[in-house]
């Protein structure tokens, strides 16, 4: 079966040959609706750290809080992830977007207290999942297989400038609007979003071929899409790849205490977070050239998941500020891996399977950097060091990385033929 995964992807709609993704409308509104999201979640994410951090000066609770913008998508990504197969992918994607406007819109009302606050963030991050998995398996409907690829570097490079740039200016910007004000400005971007894929996108009918009786069994959907990755050697090793990304996310939760640590101020905890970022554009920038080739990525993946781990032994030796963003870029250069990885589970993944398969491969990508940020956060807080920390969260990610790295290497020799290969 595995070996004929890769001849059931549907070639997509046929579609003009072009060389500019942009010159197709719905990729433009696609991109439009995600590039404006992603910075307005990124000056919340800057505002929520600061707002936290200052009212309880605790590394744990703002490493806690932070977590708190991951962690749900556990239970989403199991739960709701299959929305985007059962309902129409434009539809989930509005109605997840309606929703997180509300609920950050009551986030930015004045005073309102960190448990609440909390309680809210909780509520709107379970709408990720179900408009993740919705987006991410409608872009190889809207692009087809031969552009597809090329499509989702497009939007990880997008995710990454836009980290970039909303984590380098949000600790200015923050301050100037403050963190509630902030926090609006992110709810009126989801409803923009939303307002985007609803006259940009076209209508296309739910994914799933058995109607409504297939909306009835969930627990089914769930394990089917669970039992097909595990079956796969290929998807079980890149869903383990993705999933380490759990020890390269610690730095981002432990920003403001480490800048207090090195003695540095607000603007550097932007500063921190956007060096990662920073260096995944370059990283996608690198392996995205043609003269790399598909095969020669899907090669590199283990040795480049490596790479993003080794940097962050380095804090052990307490660098100041200028250090530590050199070792995120190198990091993140090393961590544009997540690309190929992504895109070619995607490919390997039926059609009609891929929301609920993708649900379950990035919440649970999401829930690892939850889970190691939250305990990274109390690992400082017994340790009383945010460097050492993140040391030991390097060296730890290093040993796990090697035997996934082995057995994907394995793996995509045994099925190398089976992988699509752009046209």
């Amino acid at each position: 079966m595995n070996e004929q995964i890769g001849d059931e992807i549907s070639p997509g709609p046929k579609k003009p040959r072009s060389d500019n993704l942009f010159h197709l409308g719905e990729f433009r509104t696609l991109w439009a609706a995600y590039a404006q999201s992603i910075l307005g979640d990124q000056l919340a994410r800057v505002a929520l750290s600061l707002l936290v951090f200052e009212r309880t000066d605790s590394p744990g609770w703002t490493a806690a809080t932070y977590a708190l913008t991951t962690l749900p998508a556990l239970l989403s990504g199991v739960l709701l992830s299959g929305l985007a197969d059962r309902f129409p992918r434009r539809t989930v994607m509005i109605g997840c977007d309606l929703v997180r406007t509300v609920l950050v819109g009551l986030m930015a009302l004045p005073g309102t207290p960190l448990p609440l606050l909390a309680g809210l963030l909780v509520l709107a991050q379970l709408a990720e999942a179900p408009f993740g998995a919705a987006q991410g398996a409608l872009l190889p409907t809207v692009l087809g297989e031969r552009r597809y690829e090329r499509g989702q570097r497009v939007m990880q490079i997008t995710h990454q400038v836009g980290q970039l740039v909303g984590f380098a200016g949000g600790g200015v910007l923050a301050v100037w609007l403050g963190s509630h004000l902030s926090l609006g400005v992110n709810a009126v971007t989801f409803l923009l979003s939303a307002t985007l894929v609803r006259f940009g996108v076209k209508a296309r009918p739910a994914a799933s071929a058995d109607g409504g009786e297939h909306k009835t069994r969930l627990g089914a959907q769930v394990g089917g899409a669970a039992a097909l990755i595990w079956s796969d050697r290929r998807l079980r090793s890149l869903v383990a790849l993705g999933w380490l990304a759990g020890f390269v996310v610690l730095p981002e939760g432990l920003a403001a205490p480490f800048a207090d640590e090195a003695g540095g101020g607000a603007s550097s905890v932007g500063l921190l977070l956007a060096a990662h970022p920073a260096g995944m554009v370059l990283g996608a920038a690198i392996l995205g050239r043609a003269q790399v080739g598909d095969e020669r990525r899907r090669r590199l993946l283990g040795p480049l998941a490596i790479g993003a781990n080794l940097p962050l032994i380095v804090y052990w030796l307490g660098p100041g500020v200028g250090v530590a963003m050199l070792l995120l870029l190198v990091s993140g250069v090393c961590s544009a891996y997540q690309i190929t990885a992504g895109a070619t589970f995607v490919l390997l993944t039926p059609a009609n399977r891929r929301g609920q398969a993708l649900g379950l491969a990035r919440s649970g990508l999401i829930a690892m950097q939850g889970i190691g940020v939250a305990v990274g956060g109390l690992a400082a807080e017994l340790s009383g060091s945010s460097a050492n920390t993140i040391g030991a969260s390097g060296l730890l990610g290093v040993l796990c990385t090697i035997p996934v790295a082995v057995a994907w290497s394995r793996a995509r020799e045994a099925g190398a033929g089976a992988i699509p290969r752009r046209a």
